[in-house]
């Protein structure tokens, strides 16, 4: 090894260029059968249970009061459903609806095993039907179902969901400006 070889690298000595990101899927994409899983799981914590029994003022002691929650067939606090839901969503947009315009709606939700905290969540969606929209050129309608699993591979959520998804030649992001992004923030191709 030389000394030139634990040298950094000169940022002039290469060809710099912004390079487009996932952008998430466009109309275009989906494809009925396709499974996606989603990238990451997502450990819920305790907070995560407290905040939103607090902000959705949900009042069953099941969520907050220990001594109650020891008391049941559970023996200890249960992870509000709307915990599960709202993680499970989220952890979907990557790959669903990251260009939707809107979503329709939320249908079958069903729980199917408690969530406790400490419980690592994982989650799928799976294309069920996509068709035009009948008003609106620029998007077409993808119905999903959306599964969740727990760390022993228990199906604890599963829920269908329906976005409004941007078609491709509508969509107008670039690697100077991704979606999101301002005009003119970071980076520009005259930086370079």
């Amino acid at each position: 090894m030389t000394d030139d070889d634990t040298q950094p690298t000169d940022s002039t000595d290469t060809d710099r260029r912004l390079q487009a990101g996932w952008e998430g899927r466009y109309y275009e994409d989906f494809e009925v059968g396709d499974v996606y899983k989603h990238p990451y799981g997502r450990t819920v914590t305790e907070t995560d249970n407290v905040w939103m029994t607090n902000v959705s003022m949900n009042l069953n002691p099941m969520h907050f009061t220990e001594p109650y929650a020891a008391g049941t067939e559970y023996g200890e606090r249960l992870v509000n459903g709307v915990v599960v839901f709202a993680i499970s969503v989220g952890m979907s947009v990557i790959d669903v609806s990251a260009n939707a315009v809107a979503n329709l709606g939320y249908d079958e939700v069903r729980h199917h095993a408690p969530t406790y905290h400490g419980d690592t969540l994982y989650a799928e969606s799976e294309v069920l039907k996509k068709r035009e929209s009948d008003s609106r050129d620029h998007v077409g309608i993808v119905t999903t179902e959306l599964r969740t699993y727990n760390q022993d591979d228990d199906l604890v959520l599963s829920l269908k969901r329906t976005p409004m998804v941007l078609k491709r030649e509508y969509a107008e992001p670039t690697p100077a400006q991704p979606t999101g992004w301002p005009e003119g923030v970071g980076t520009q191709p005259e930086d370079l």
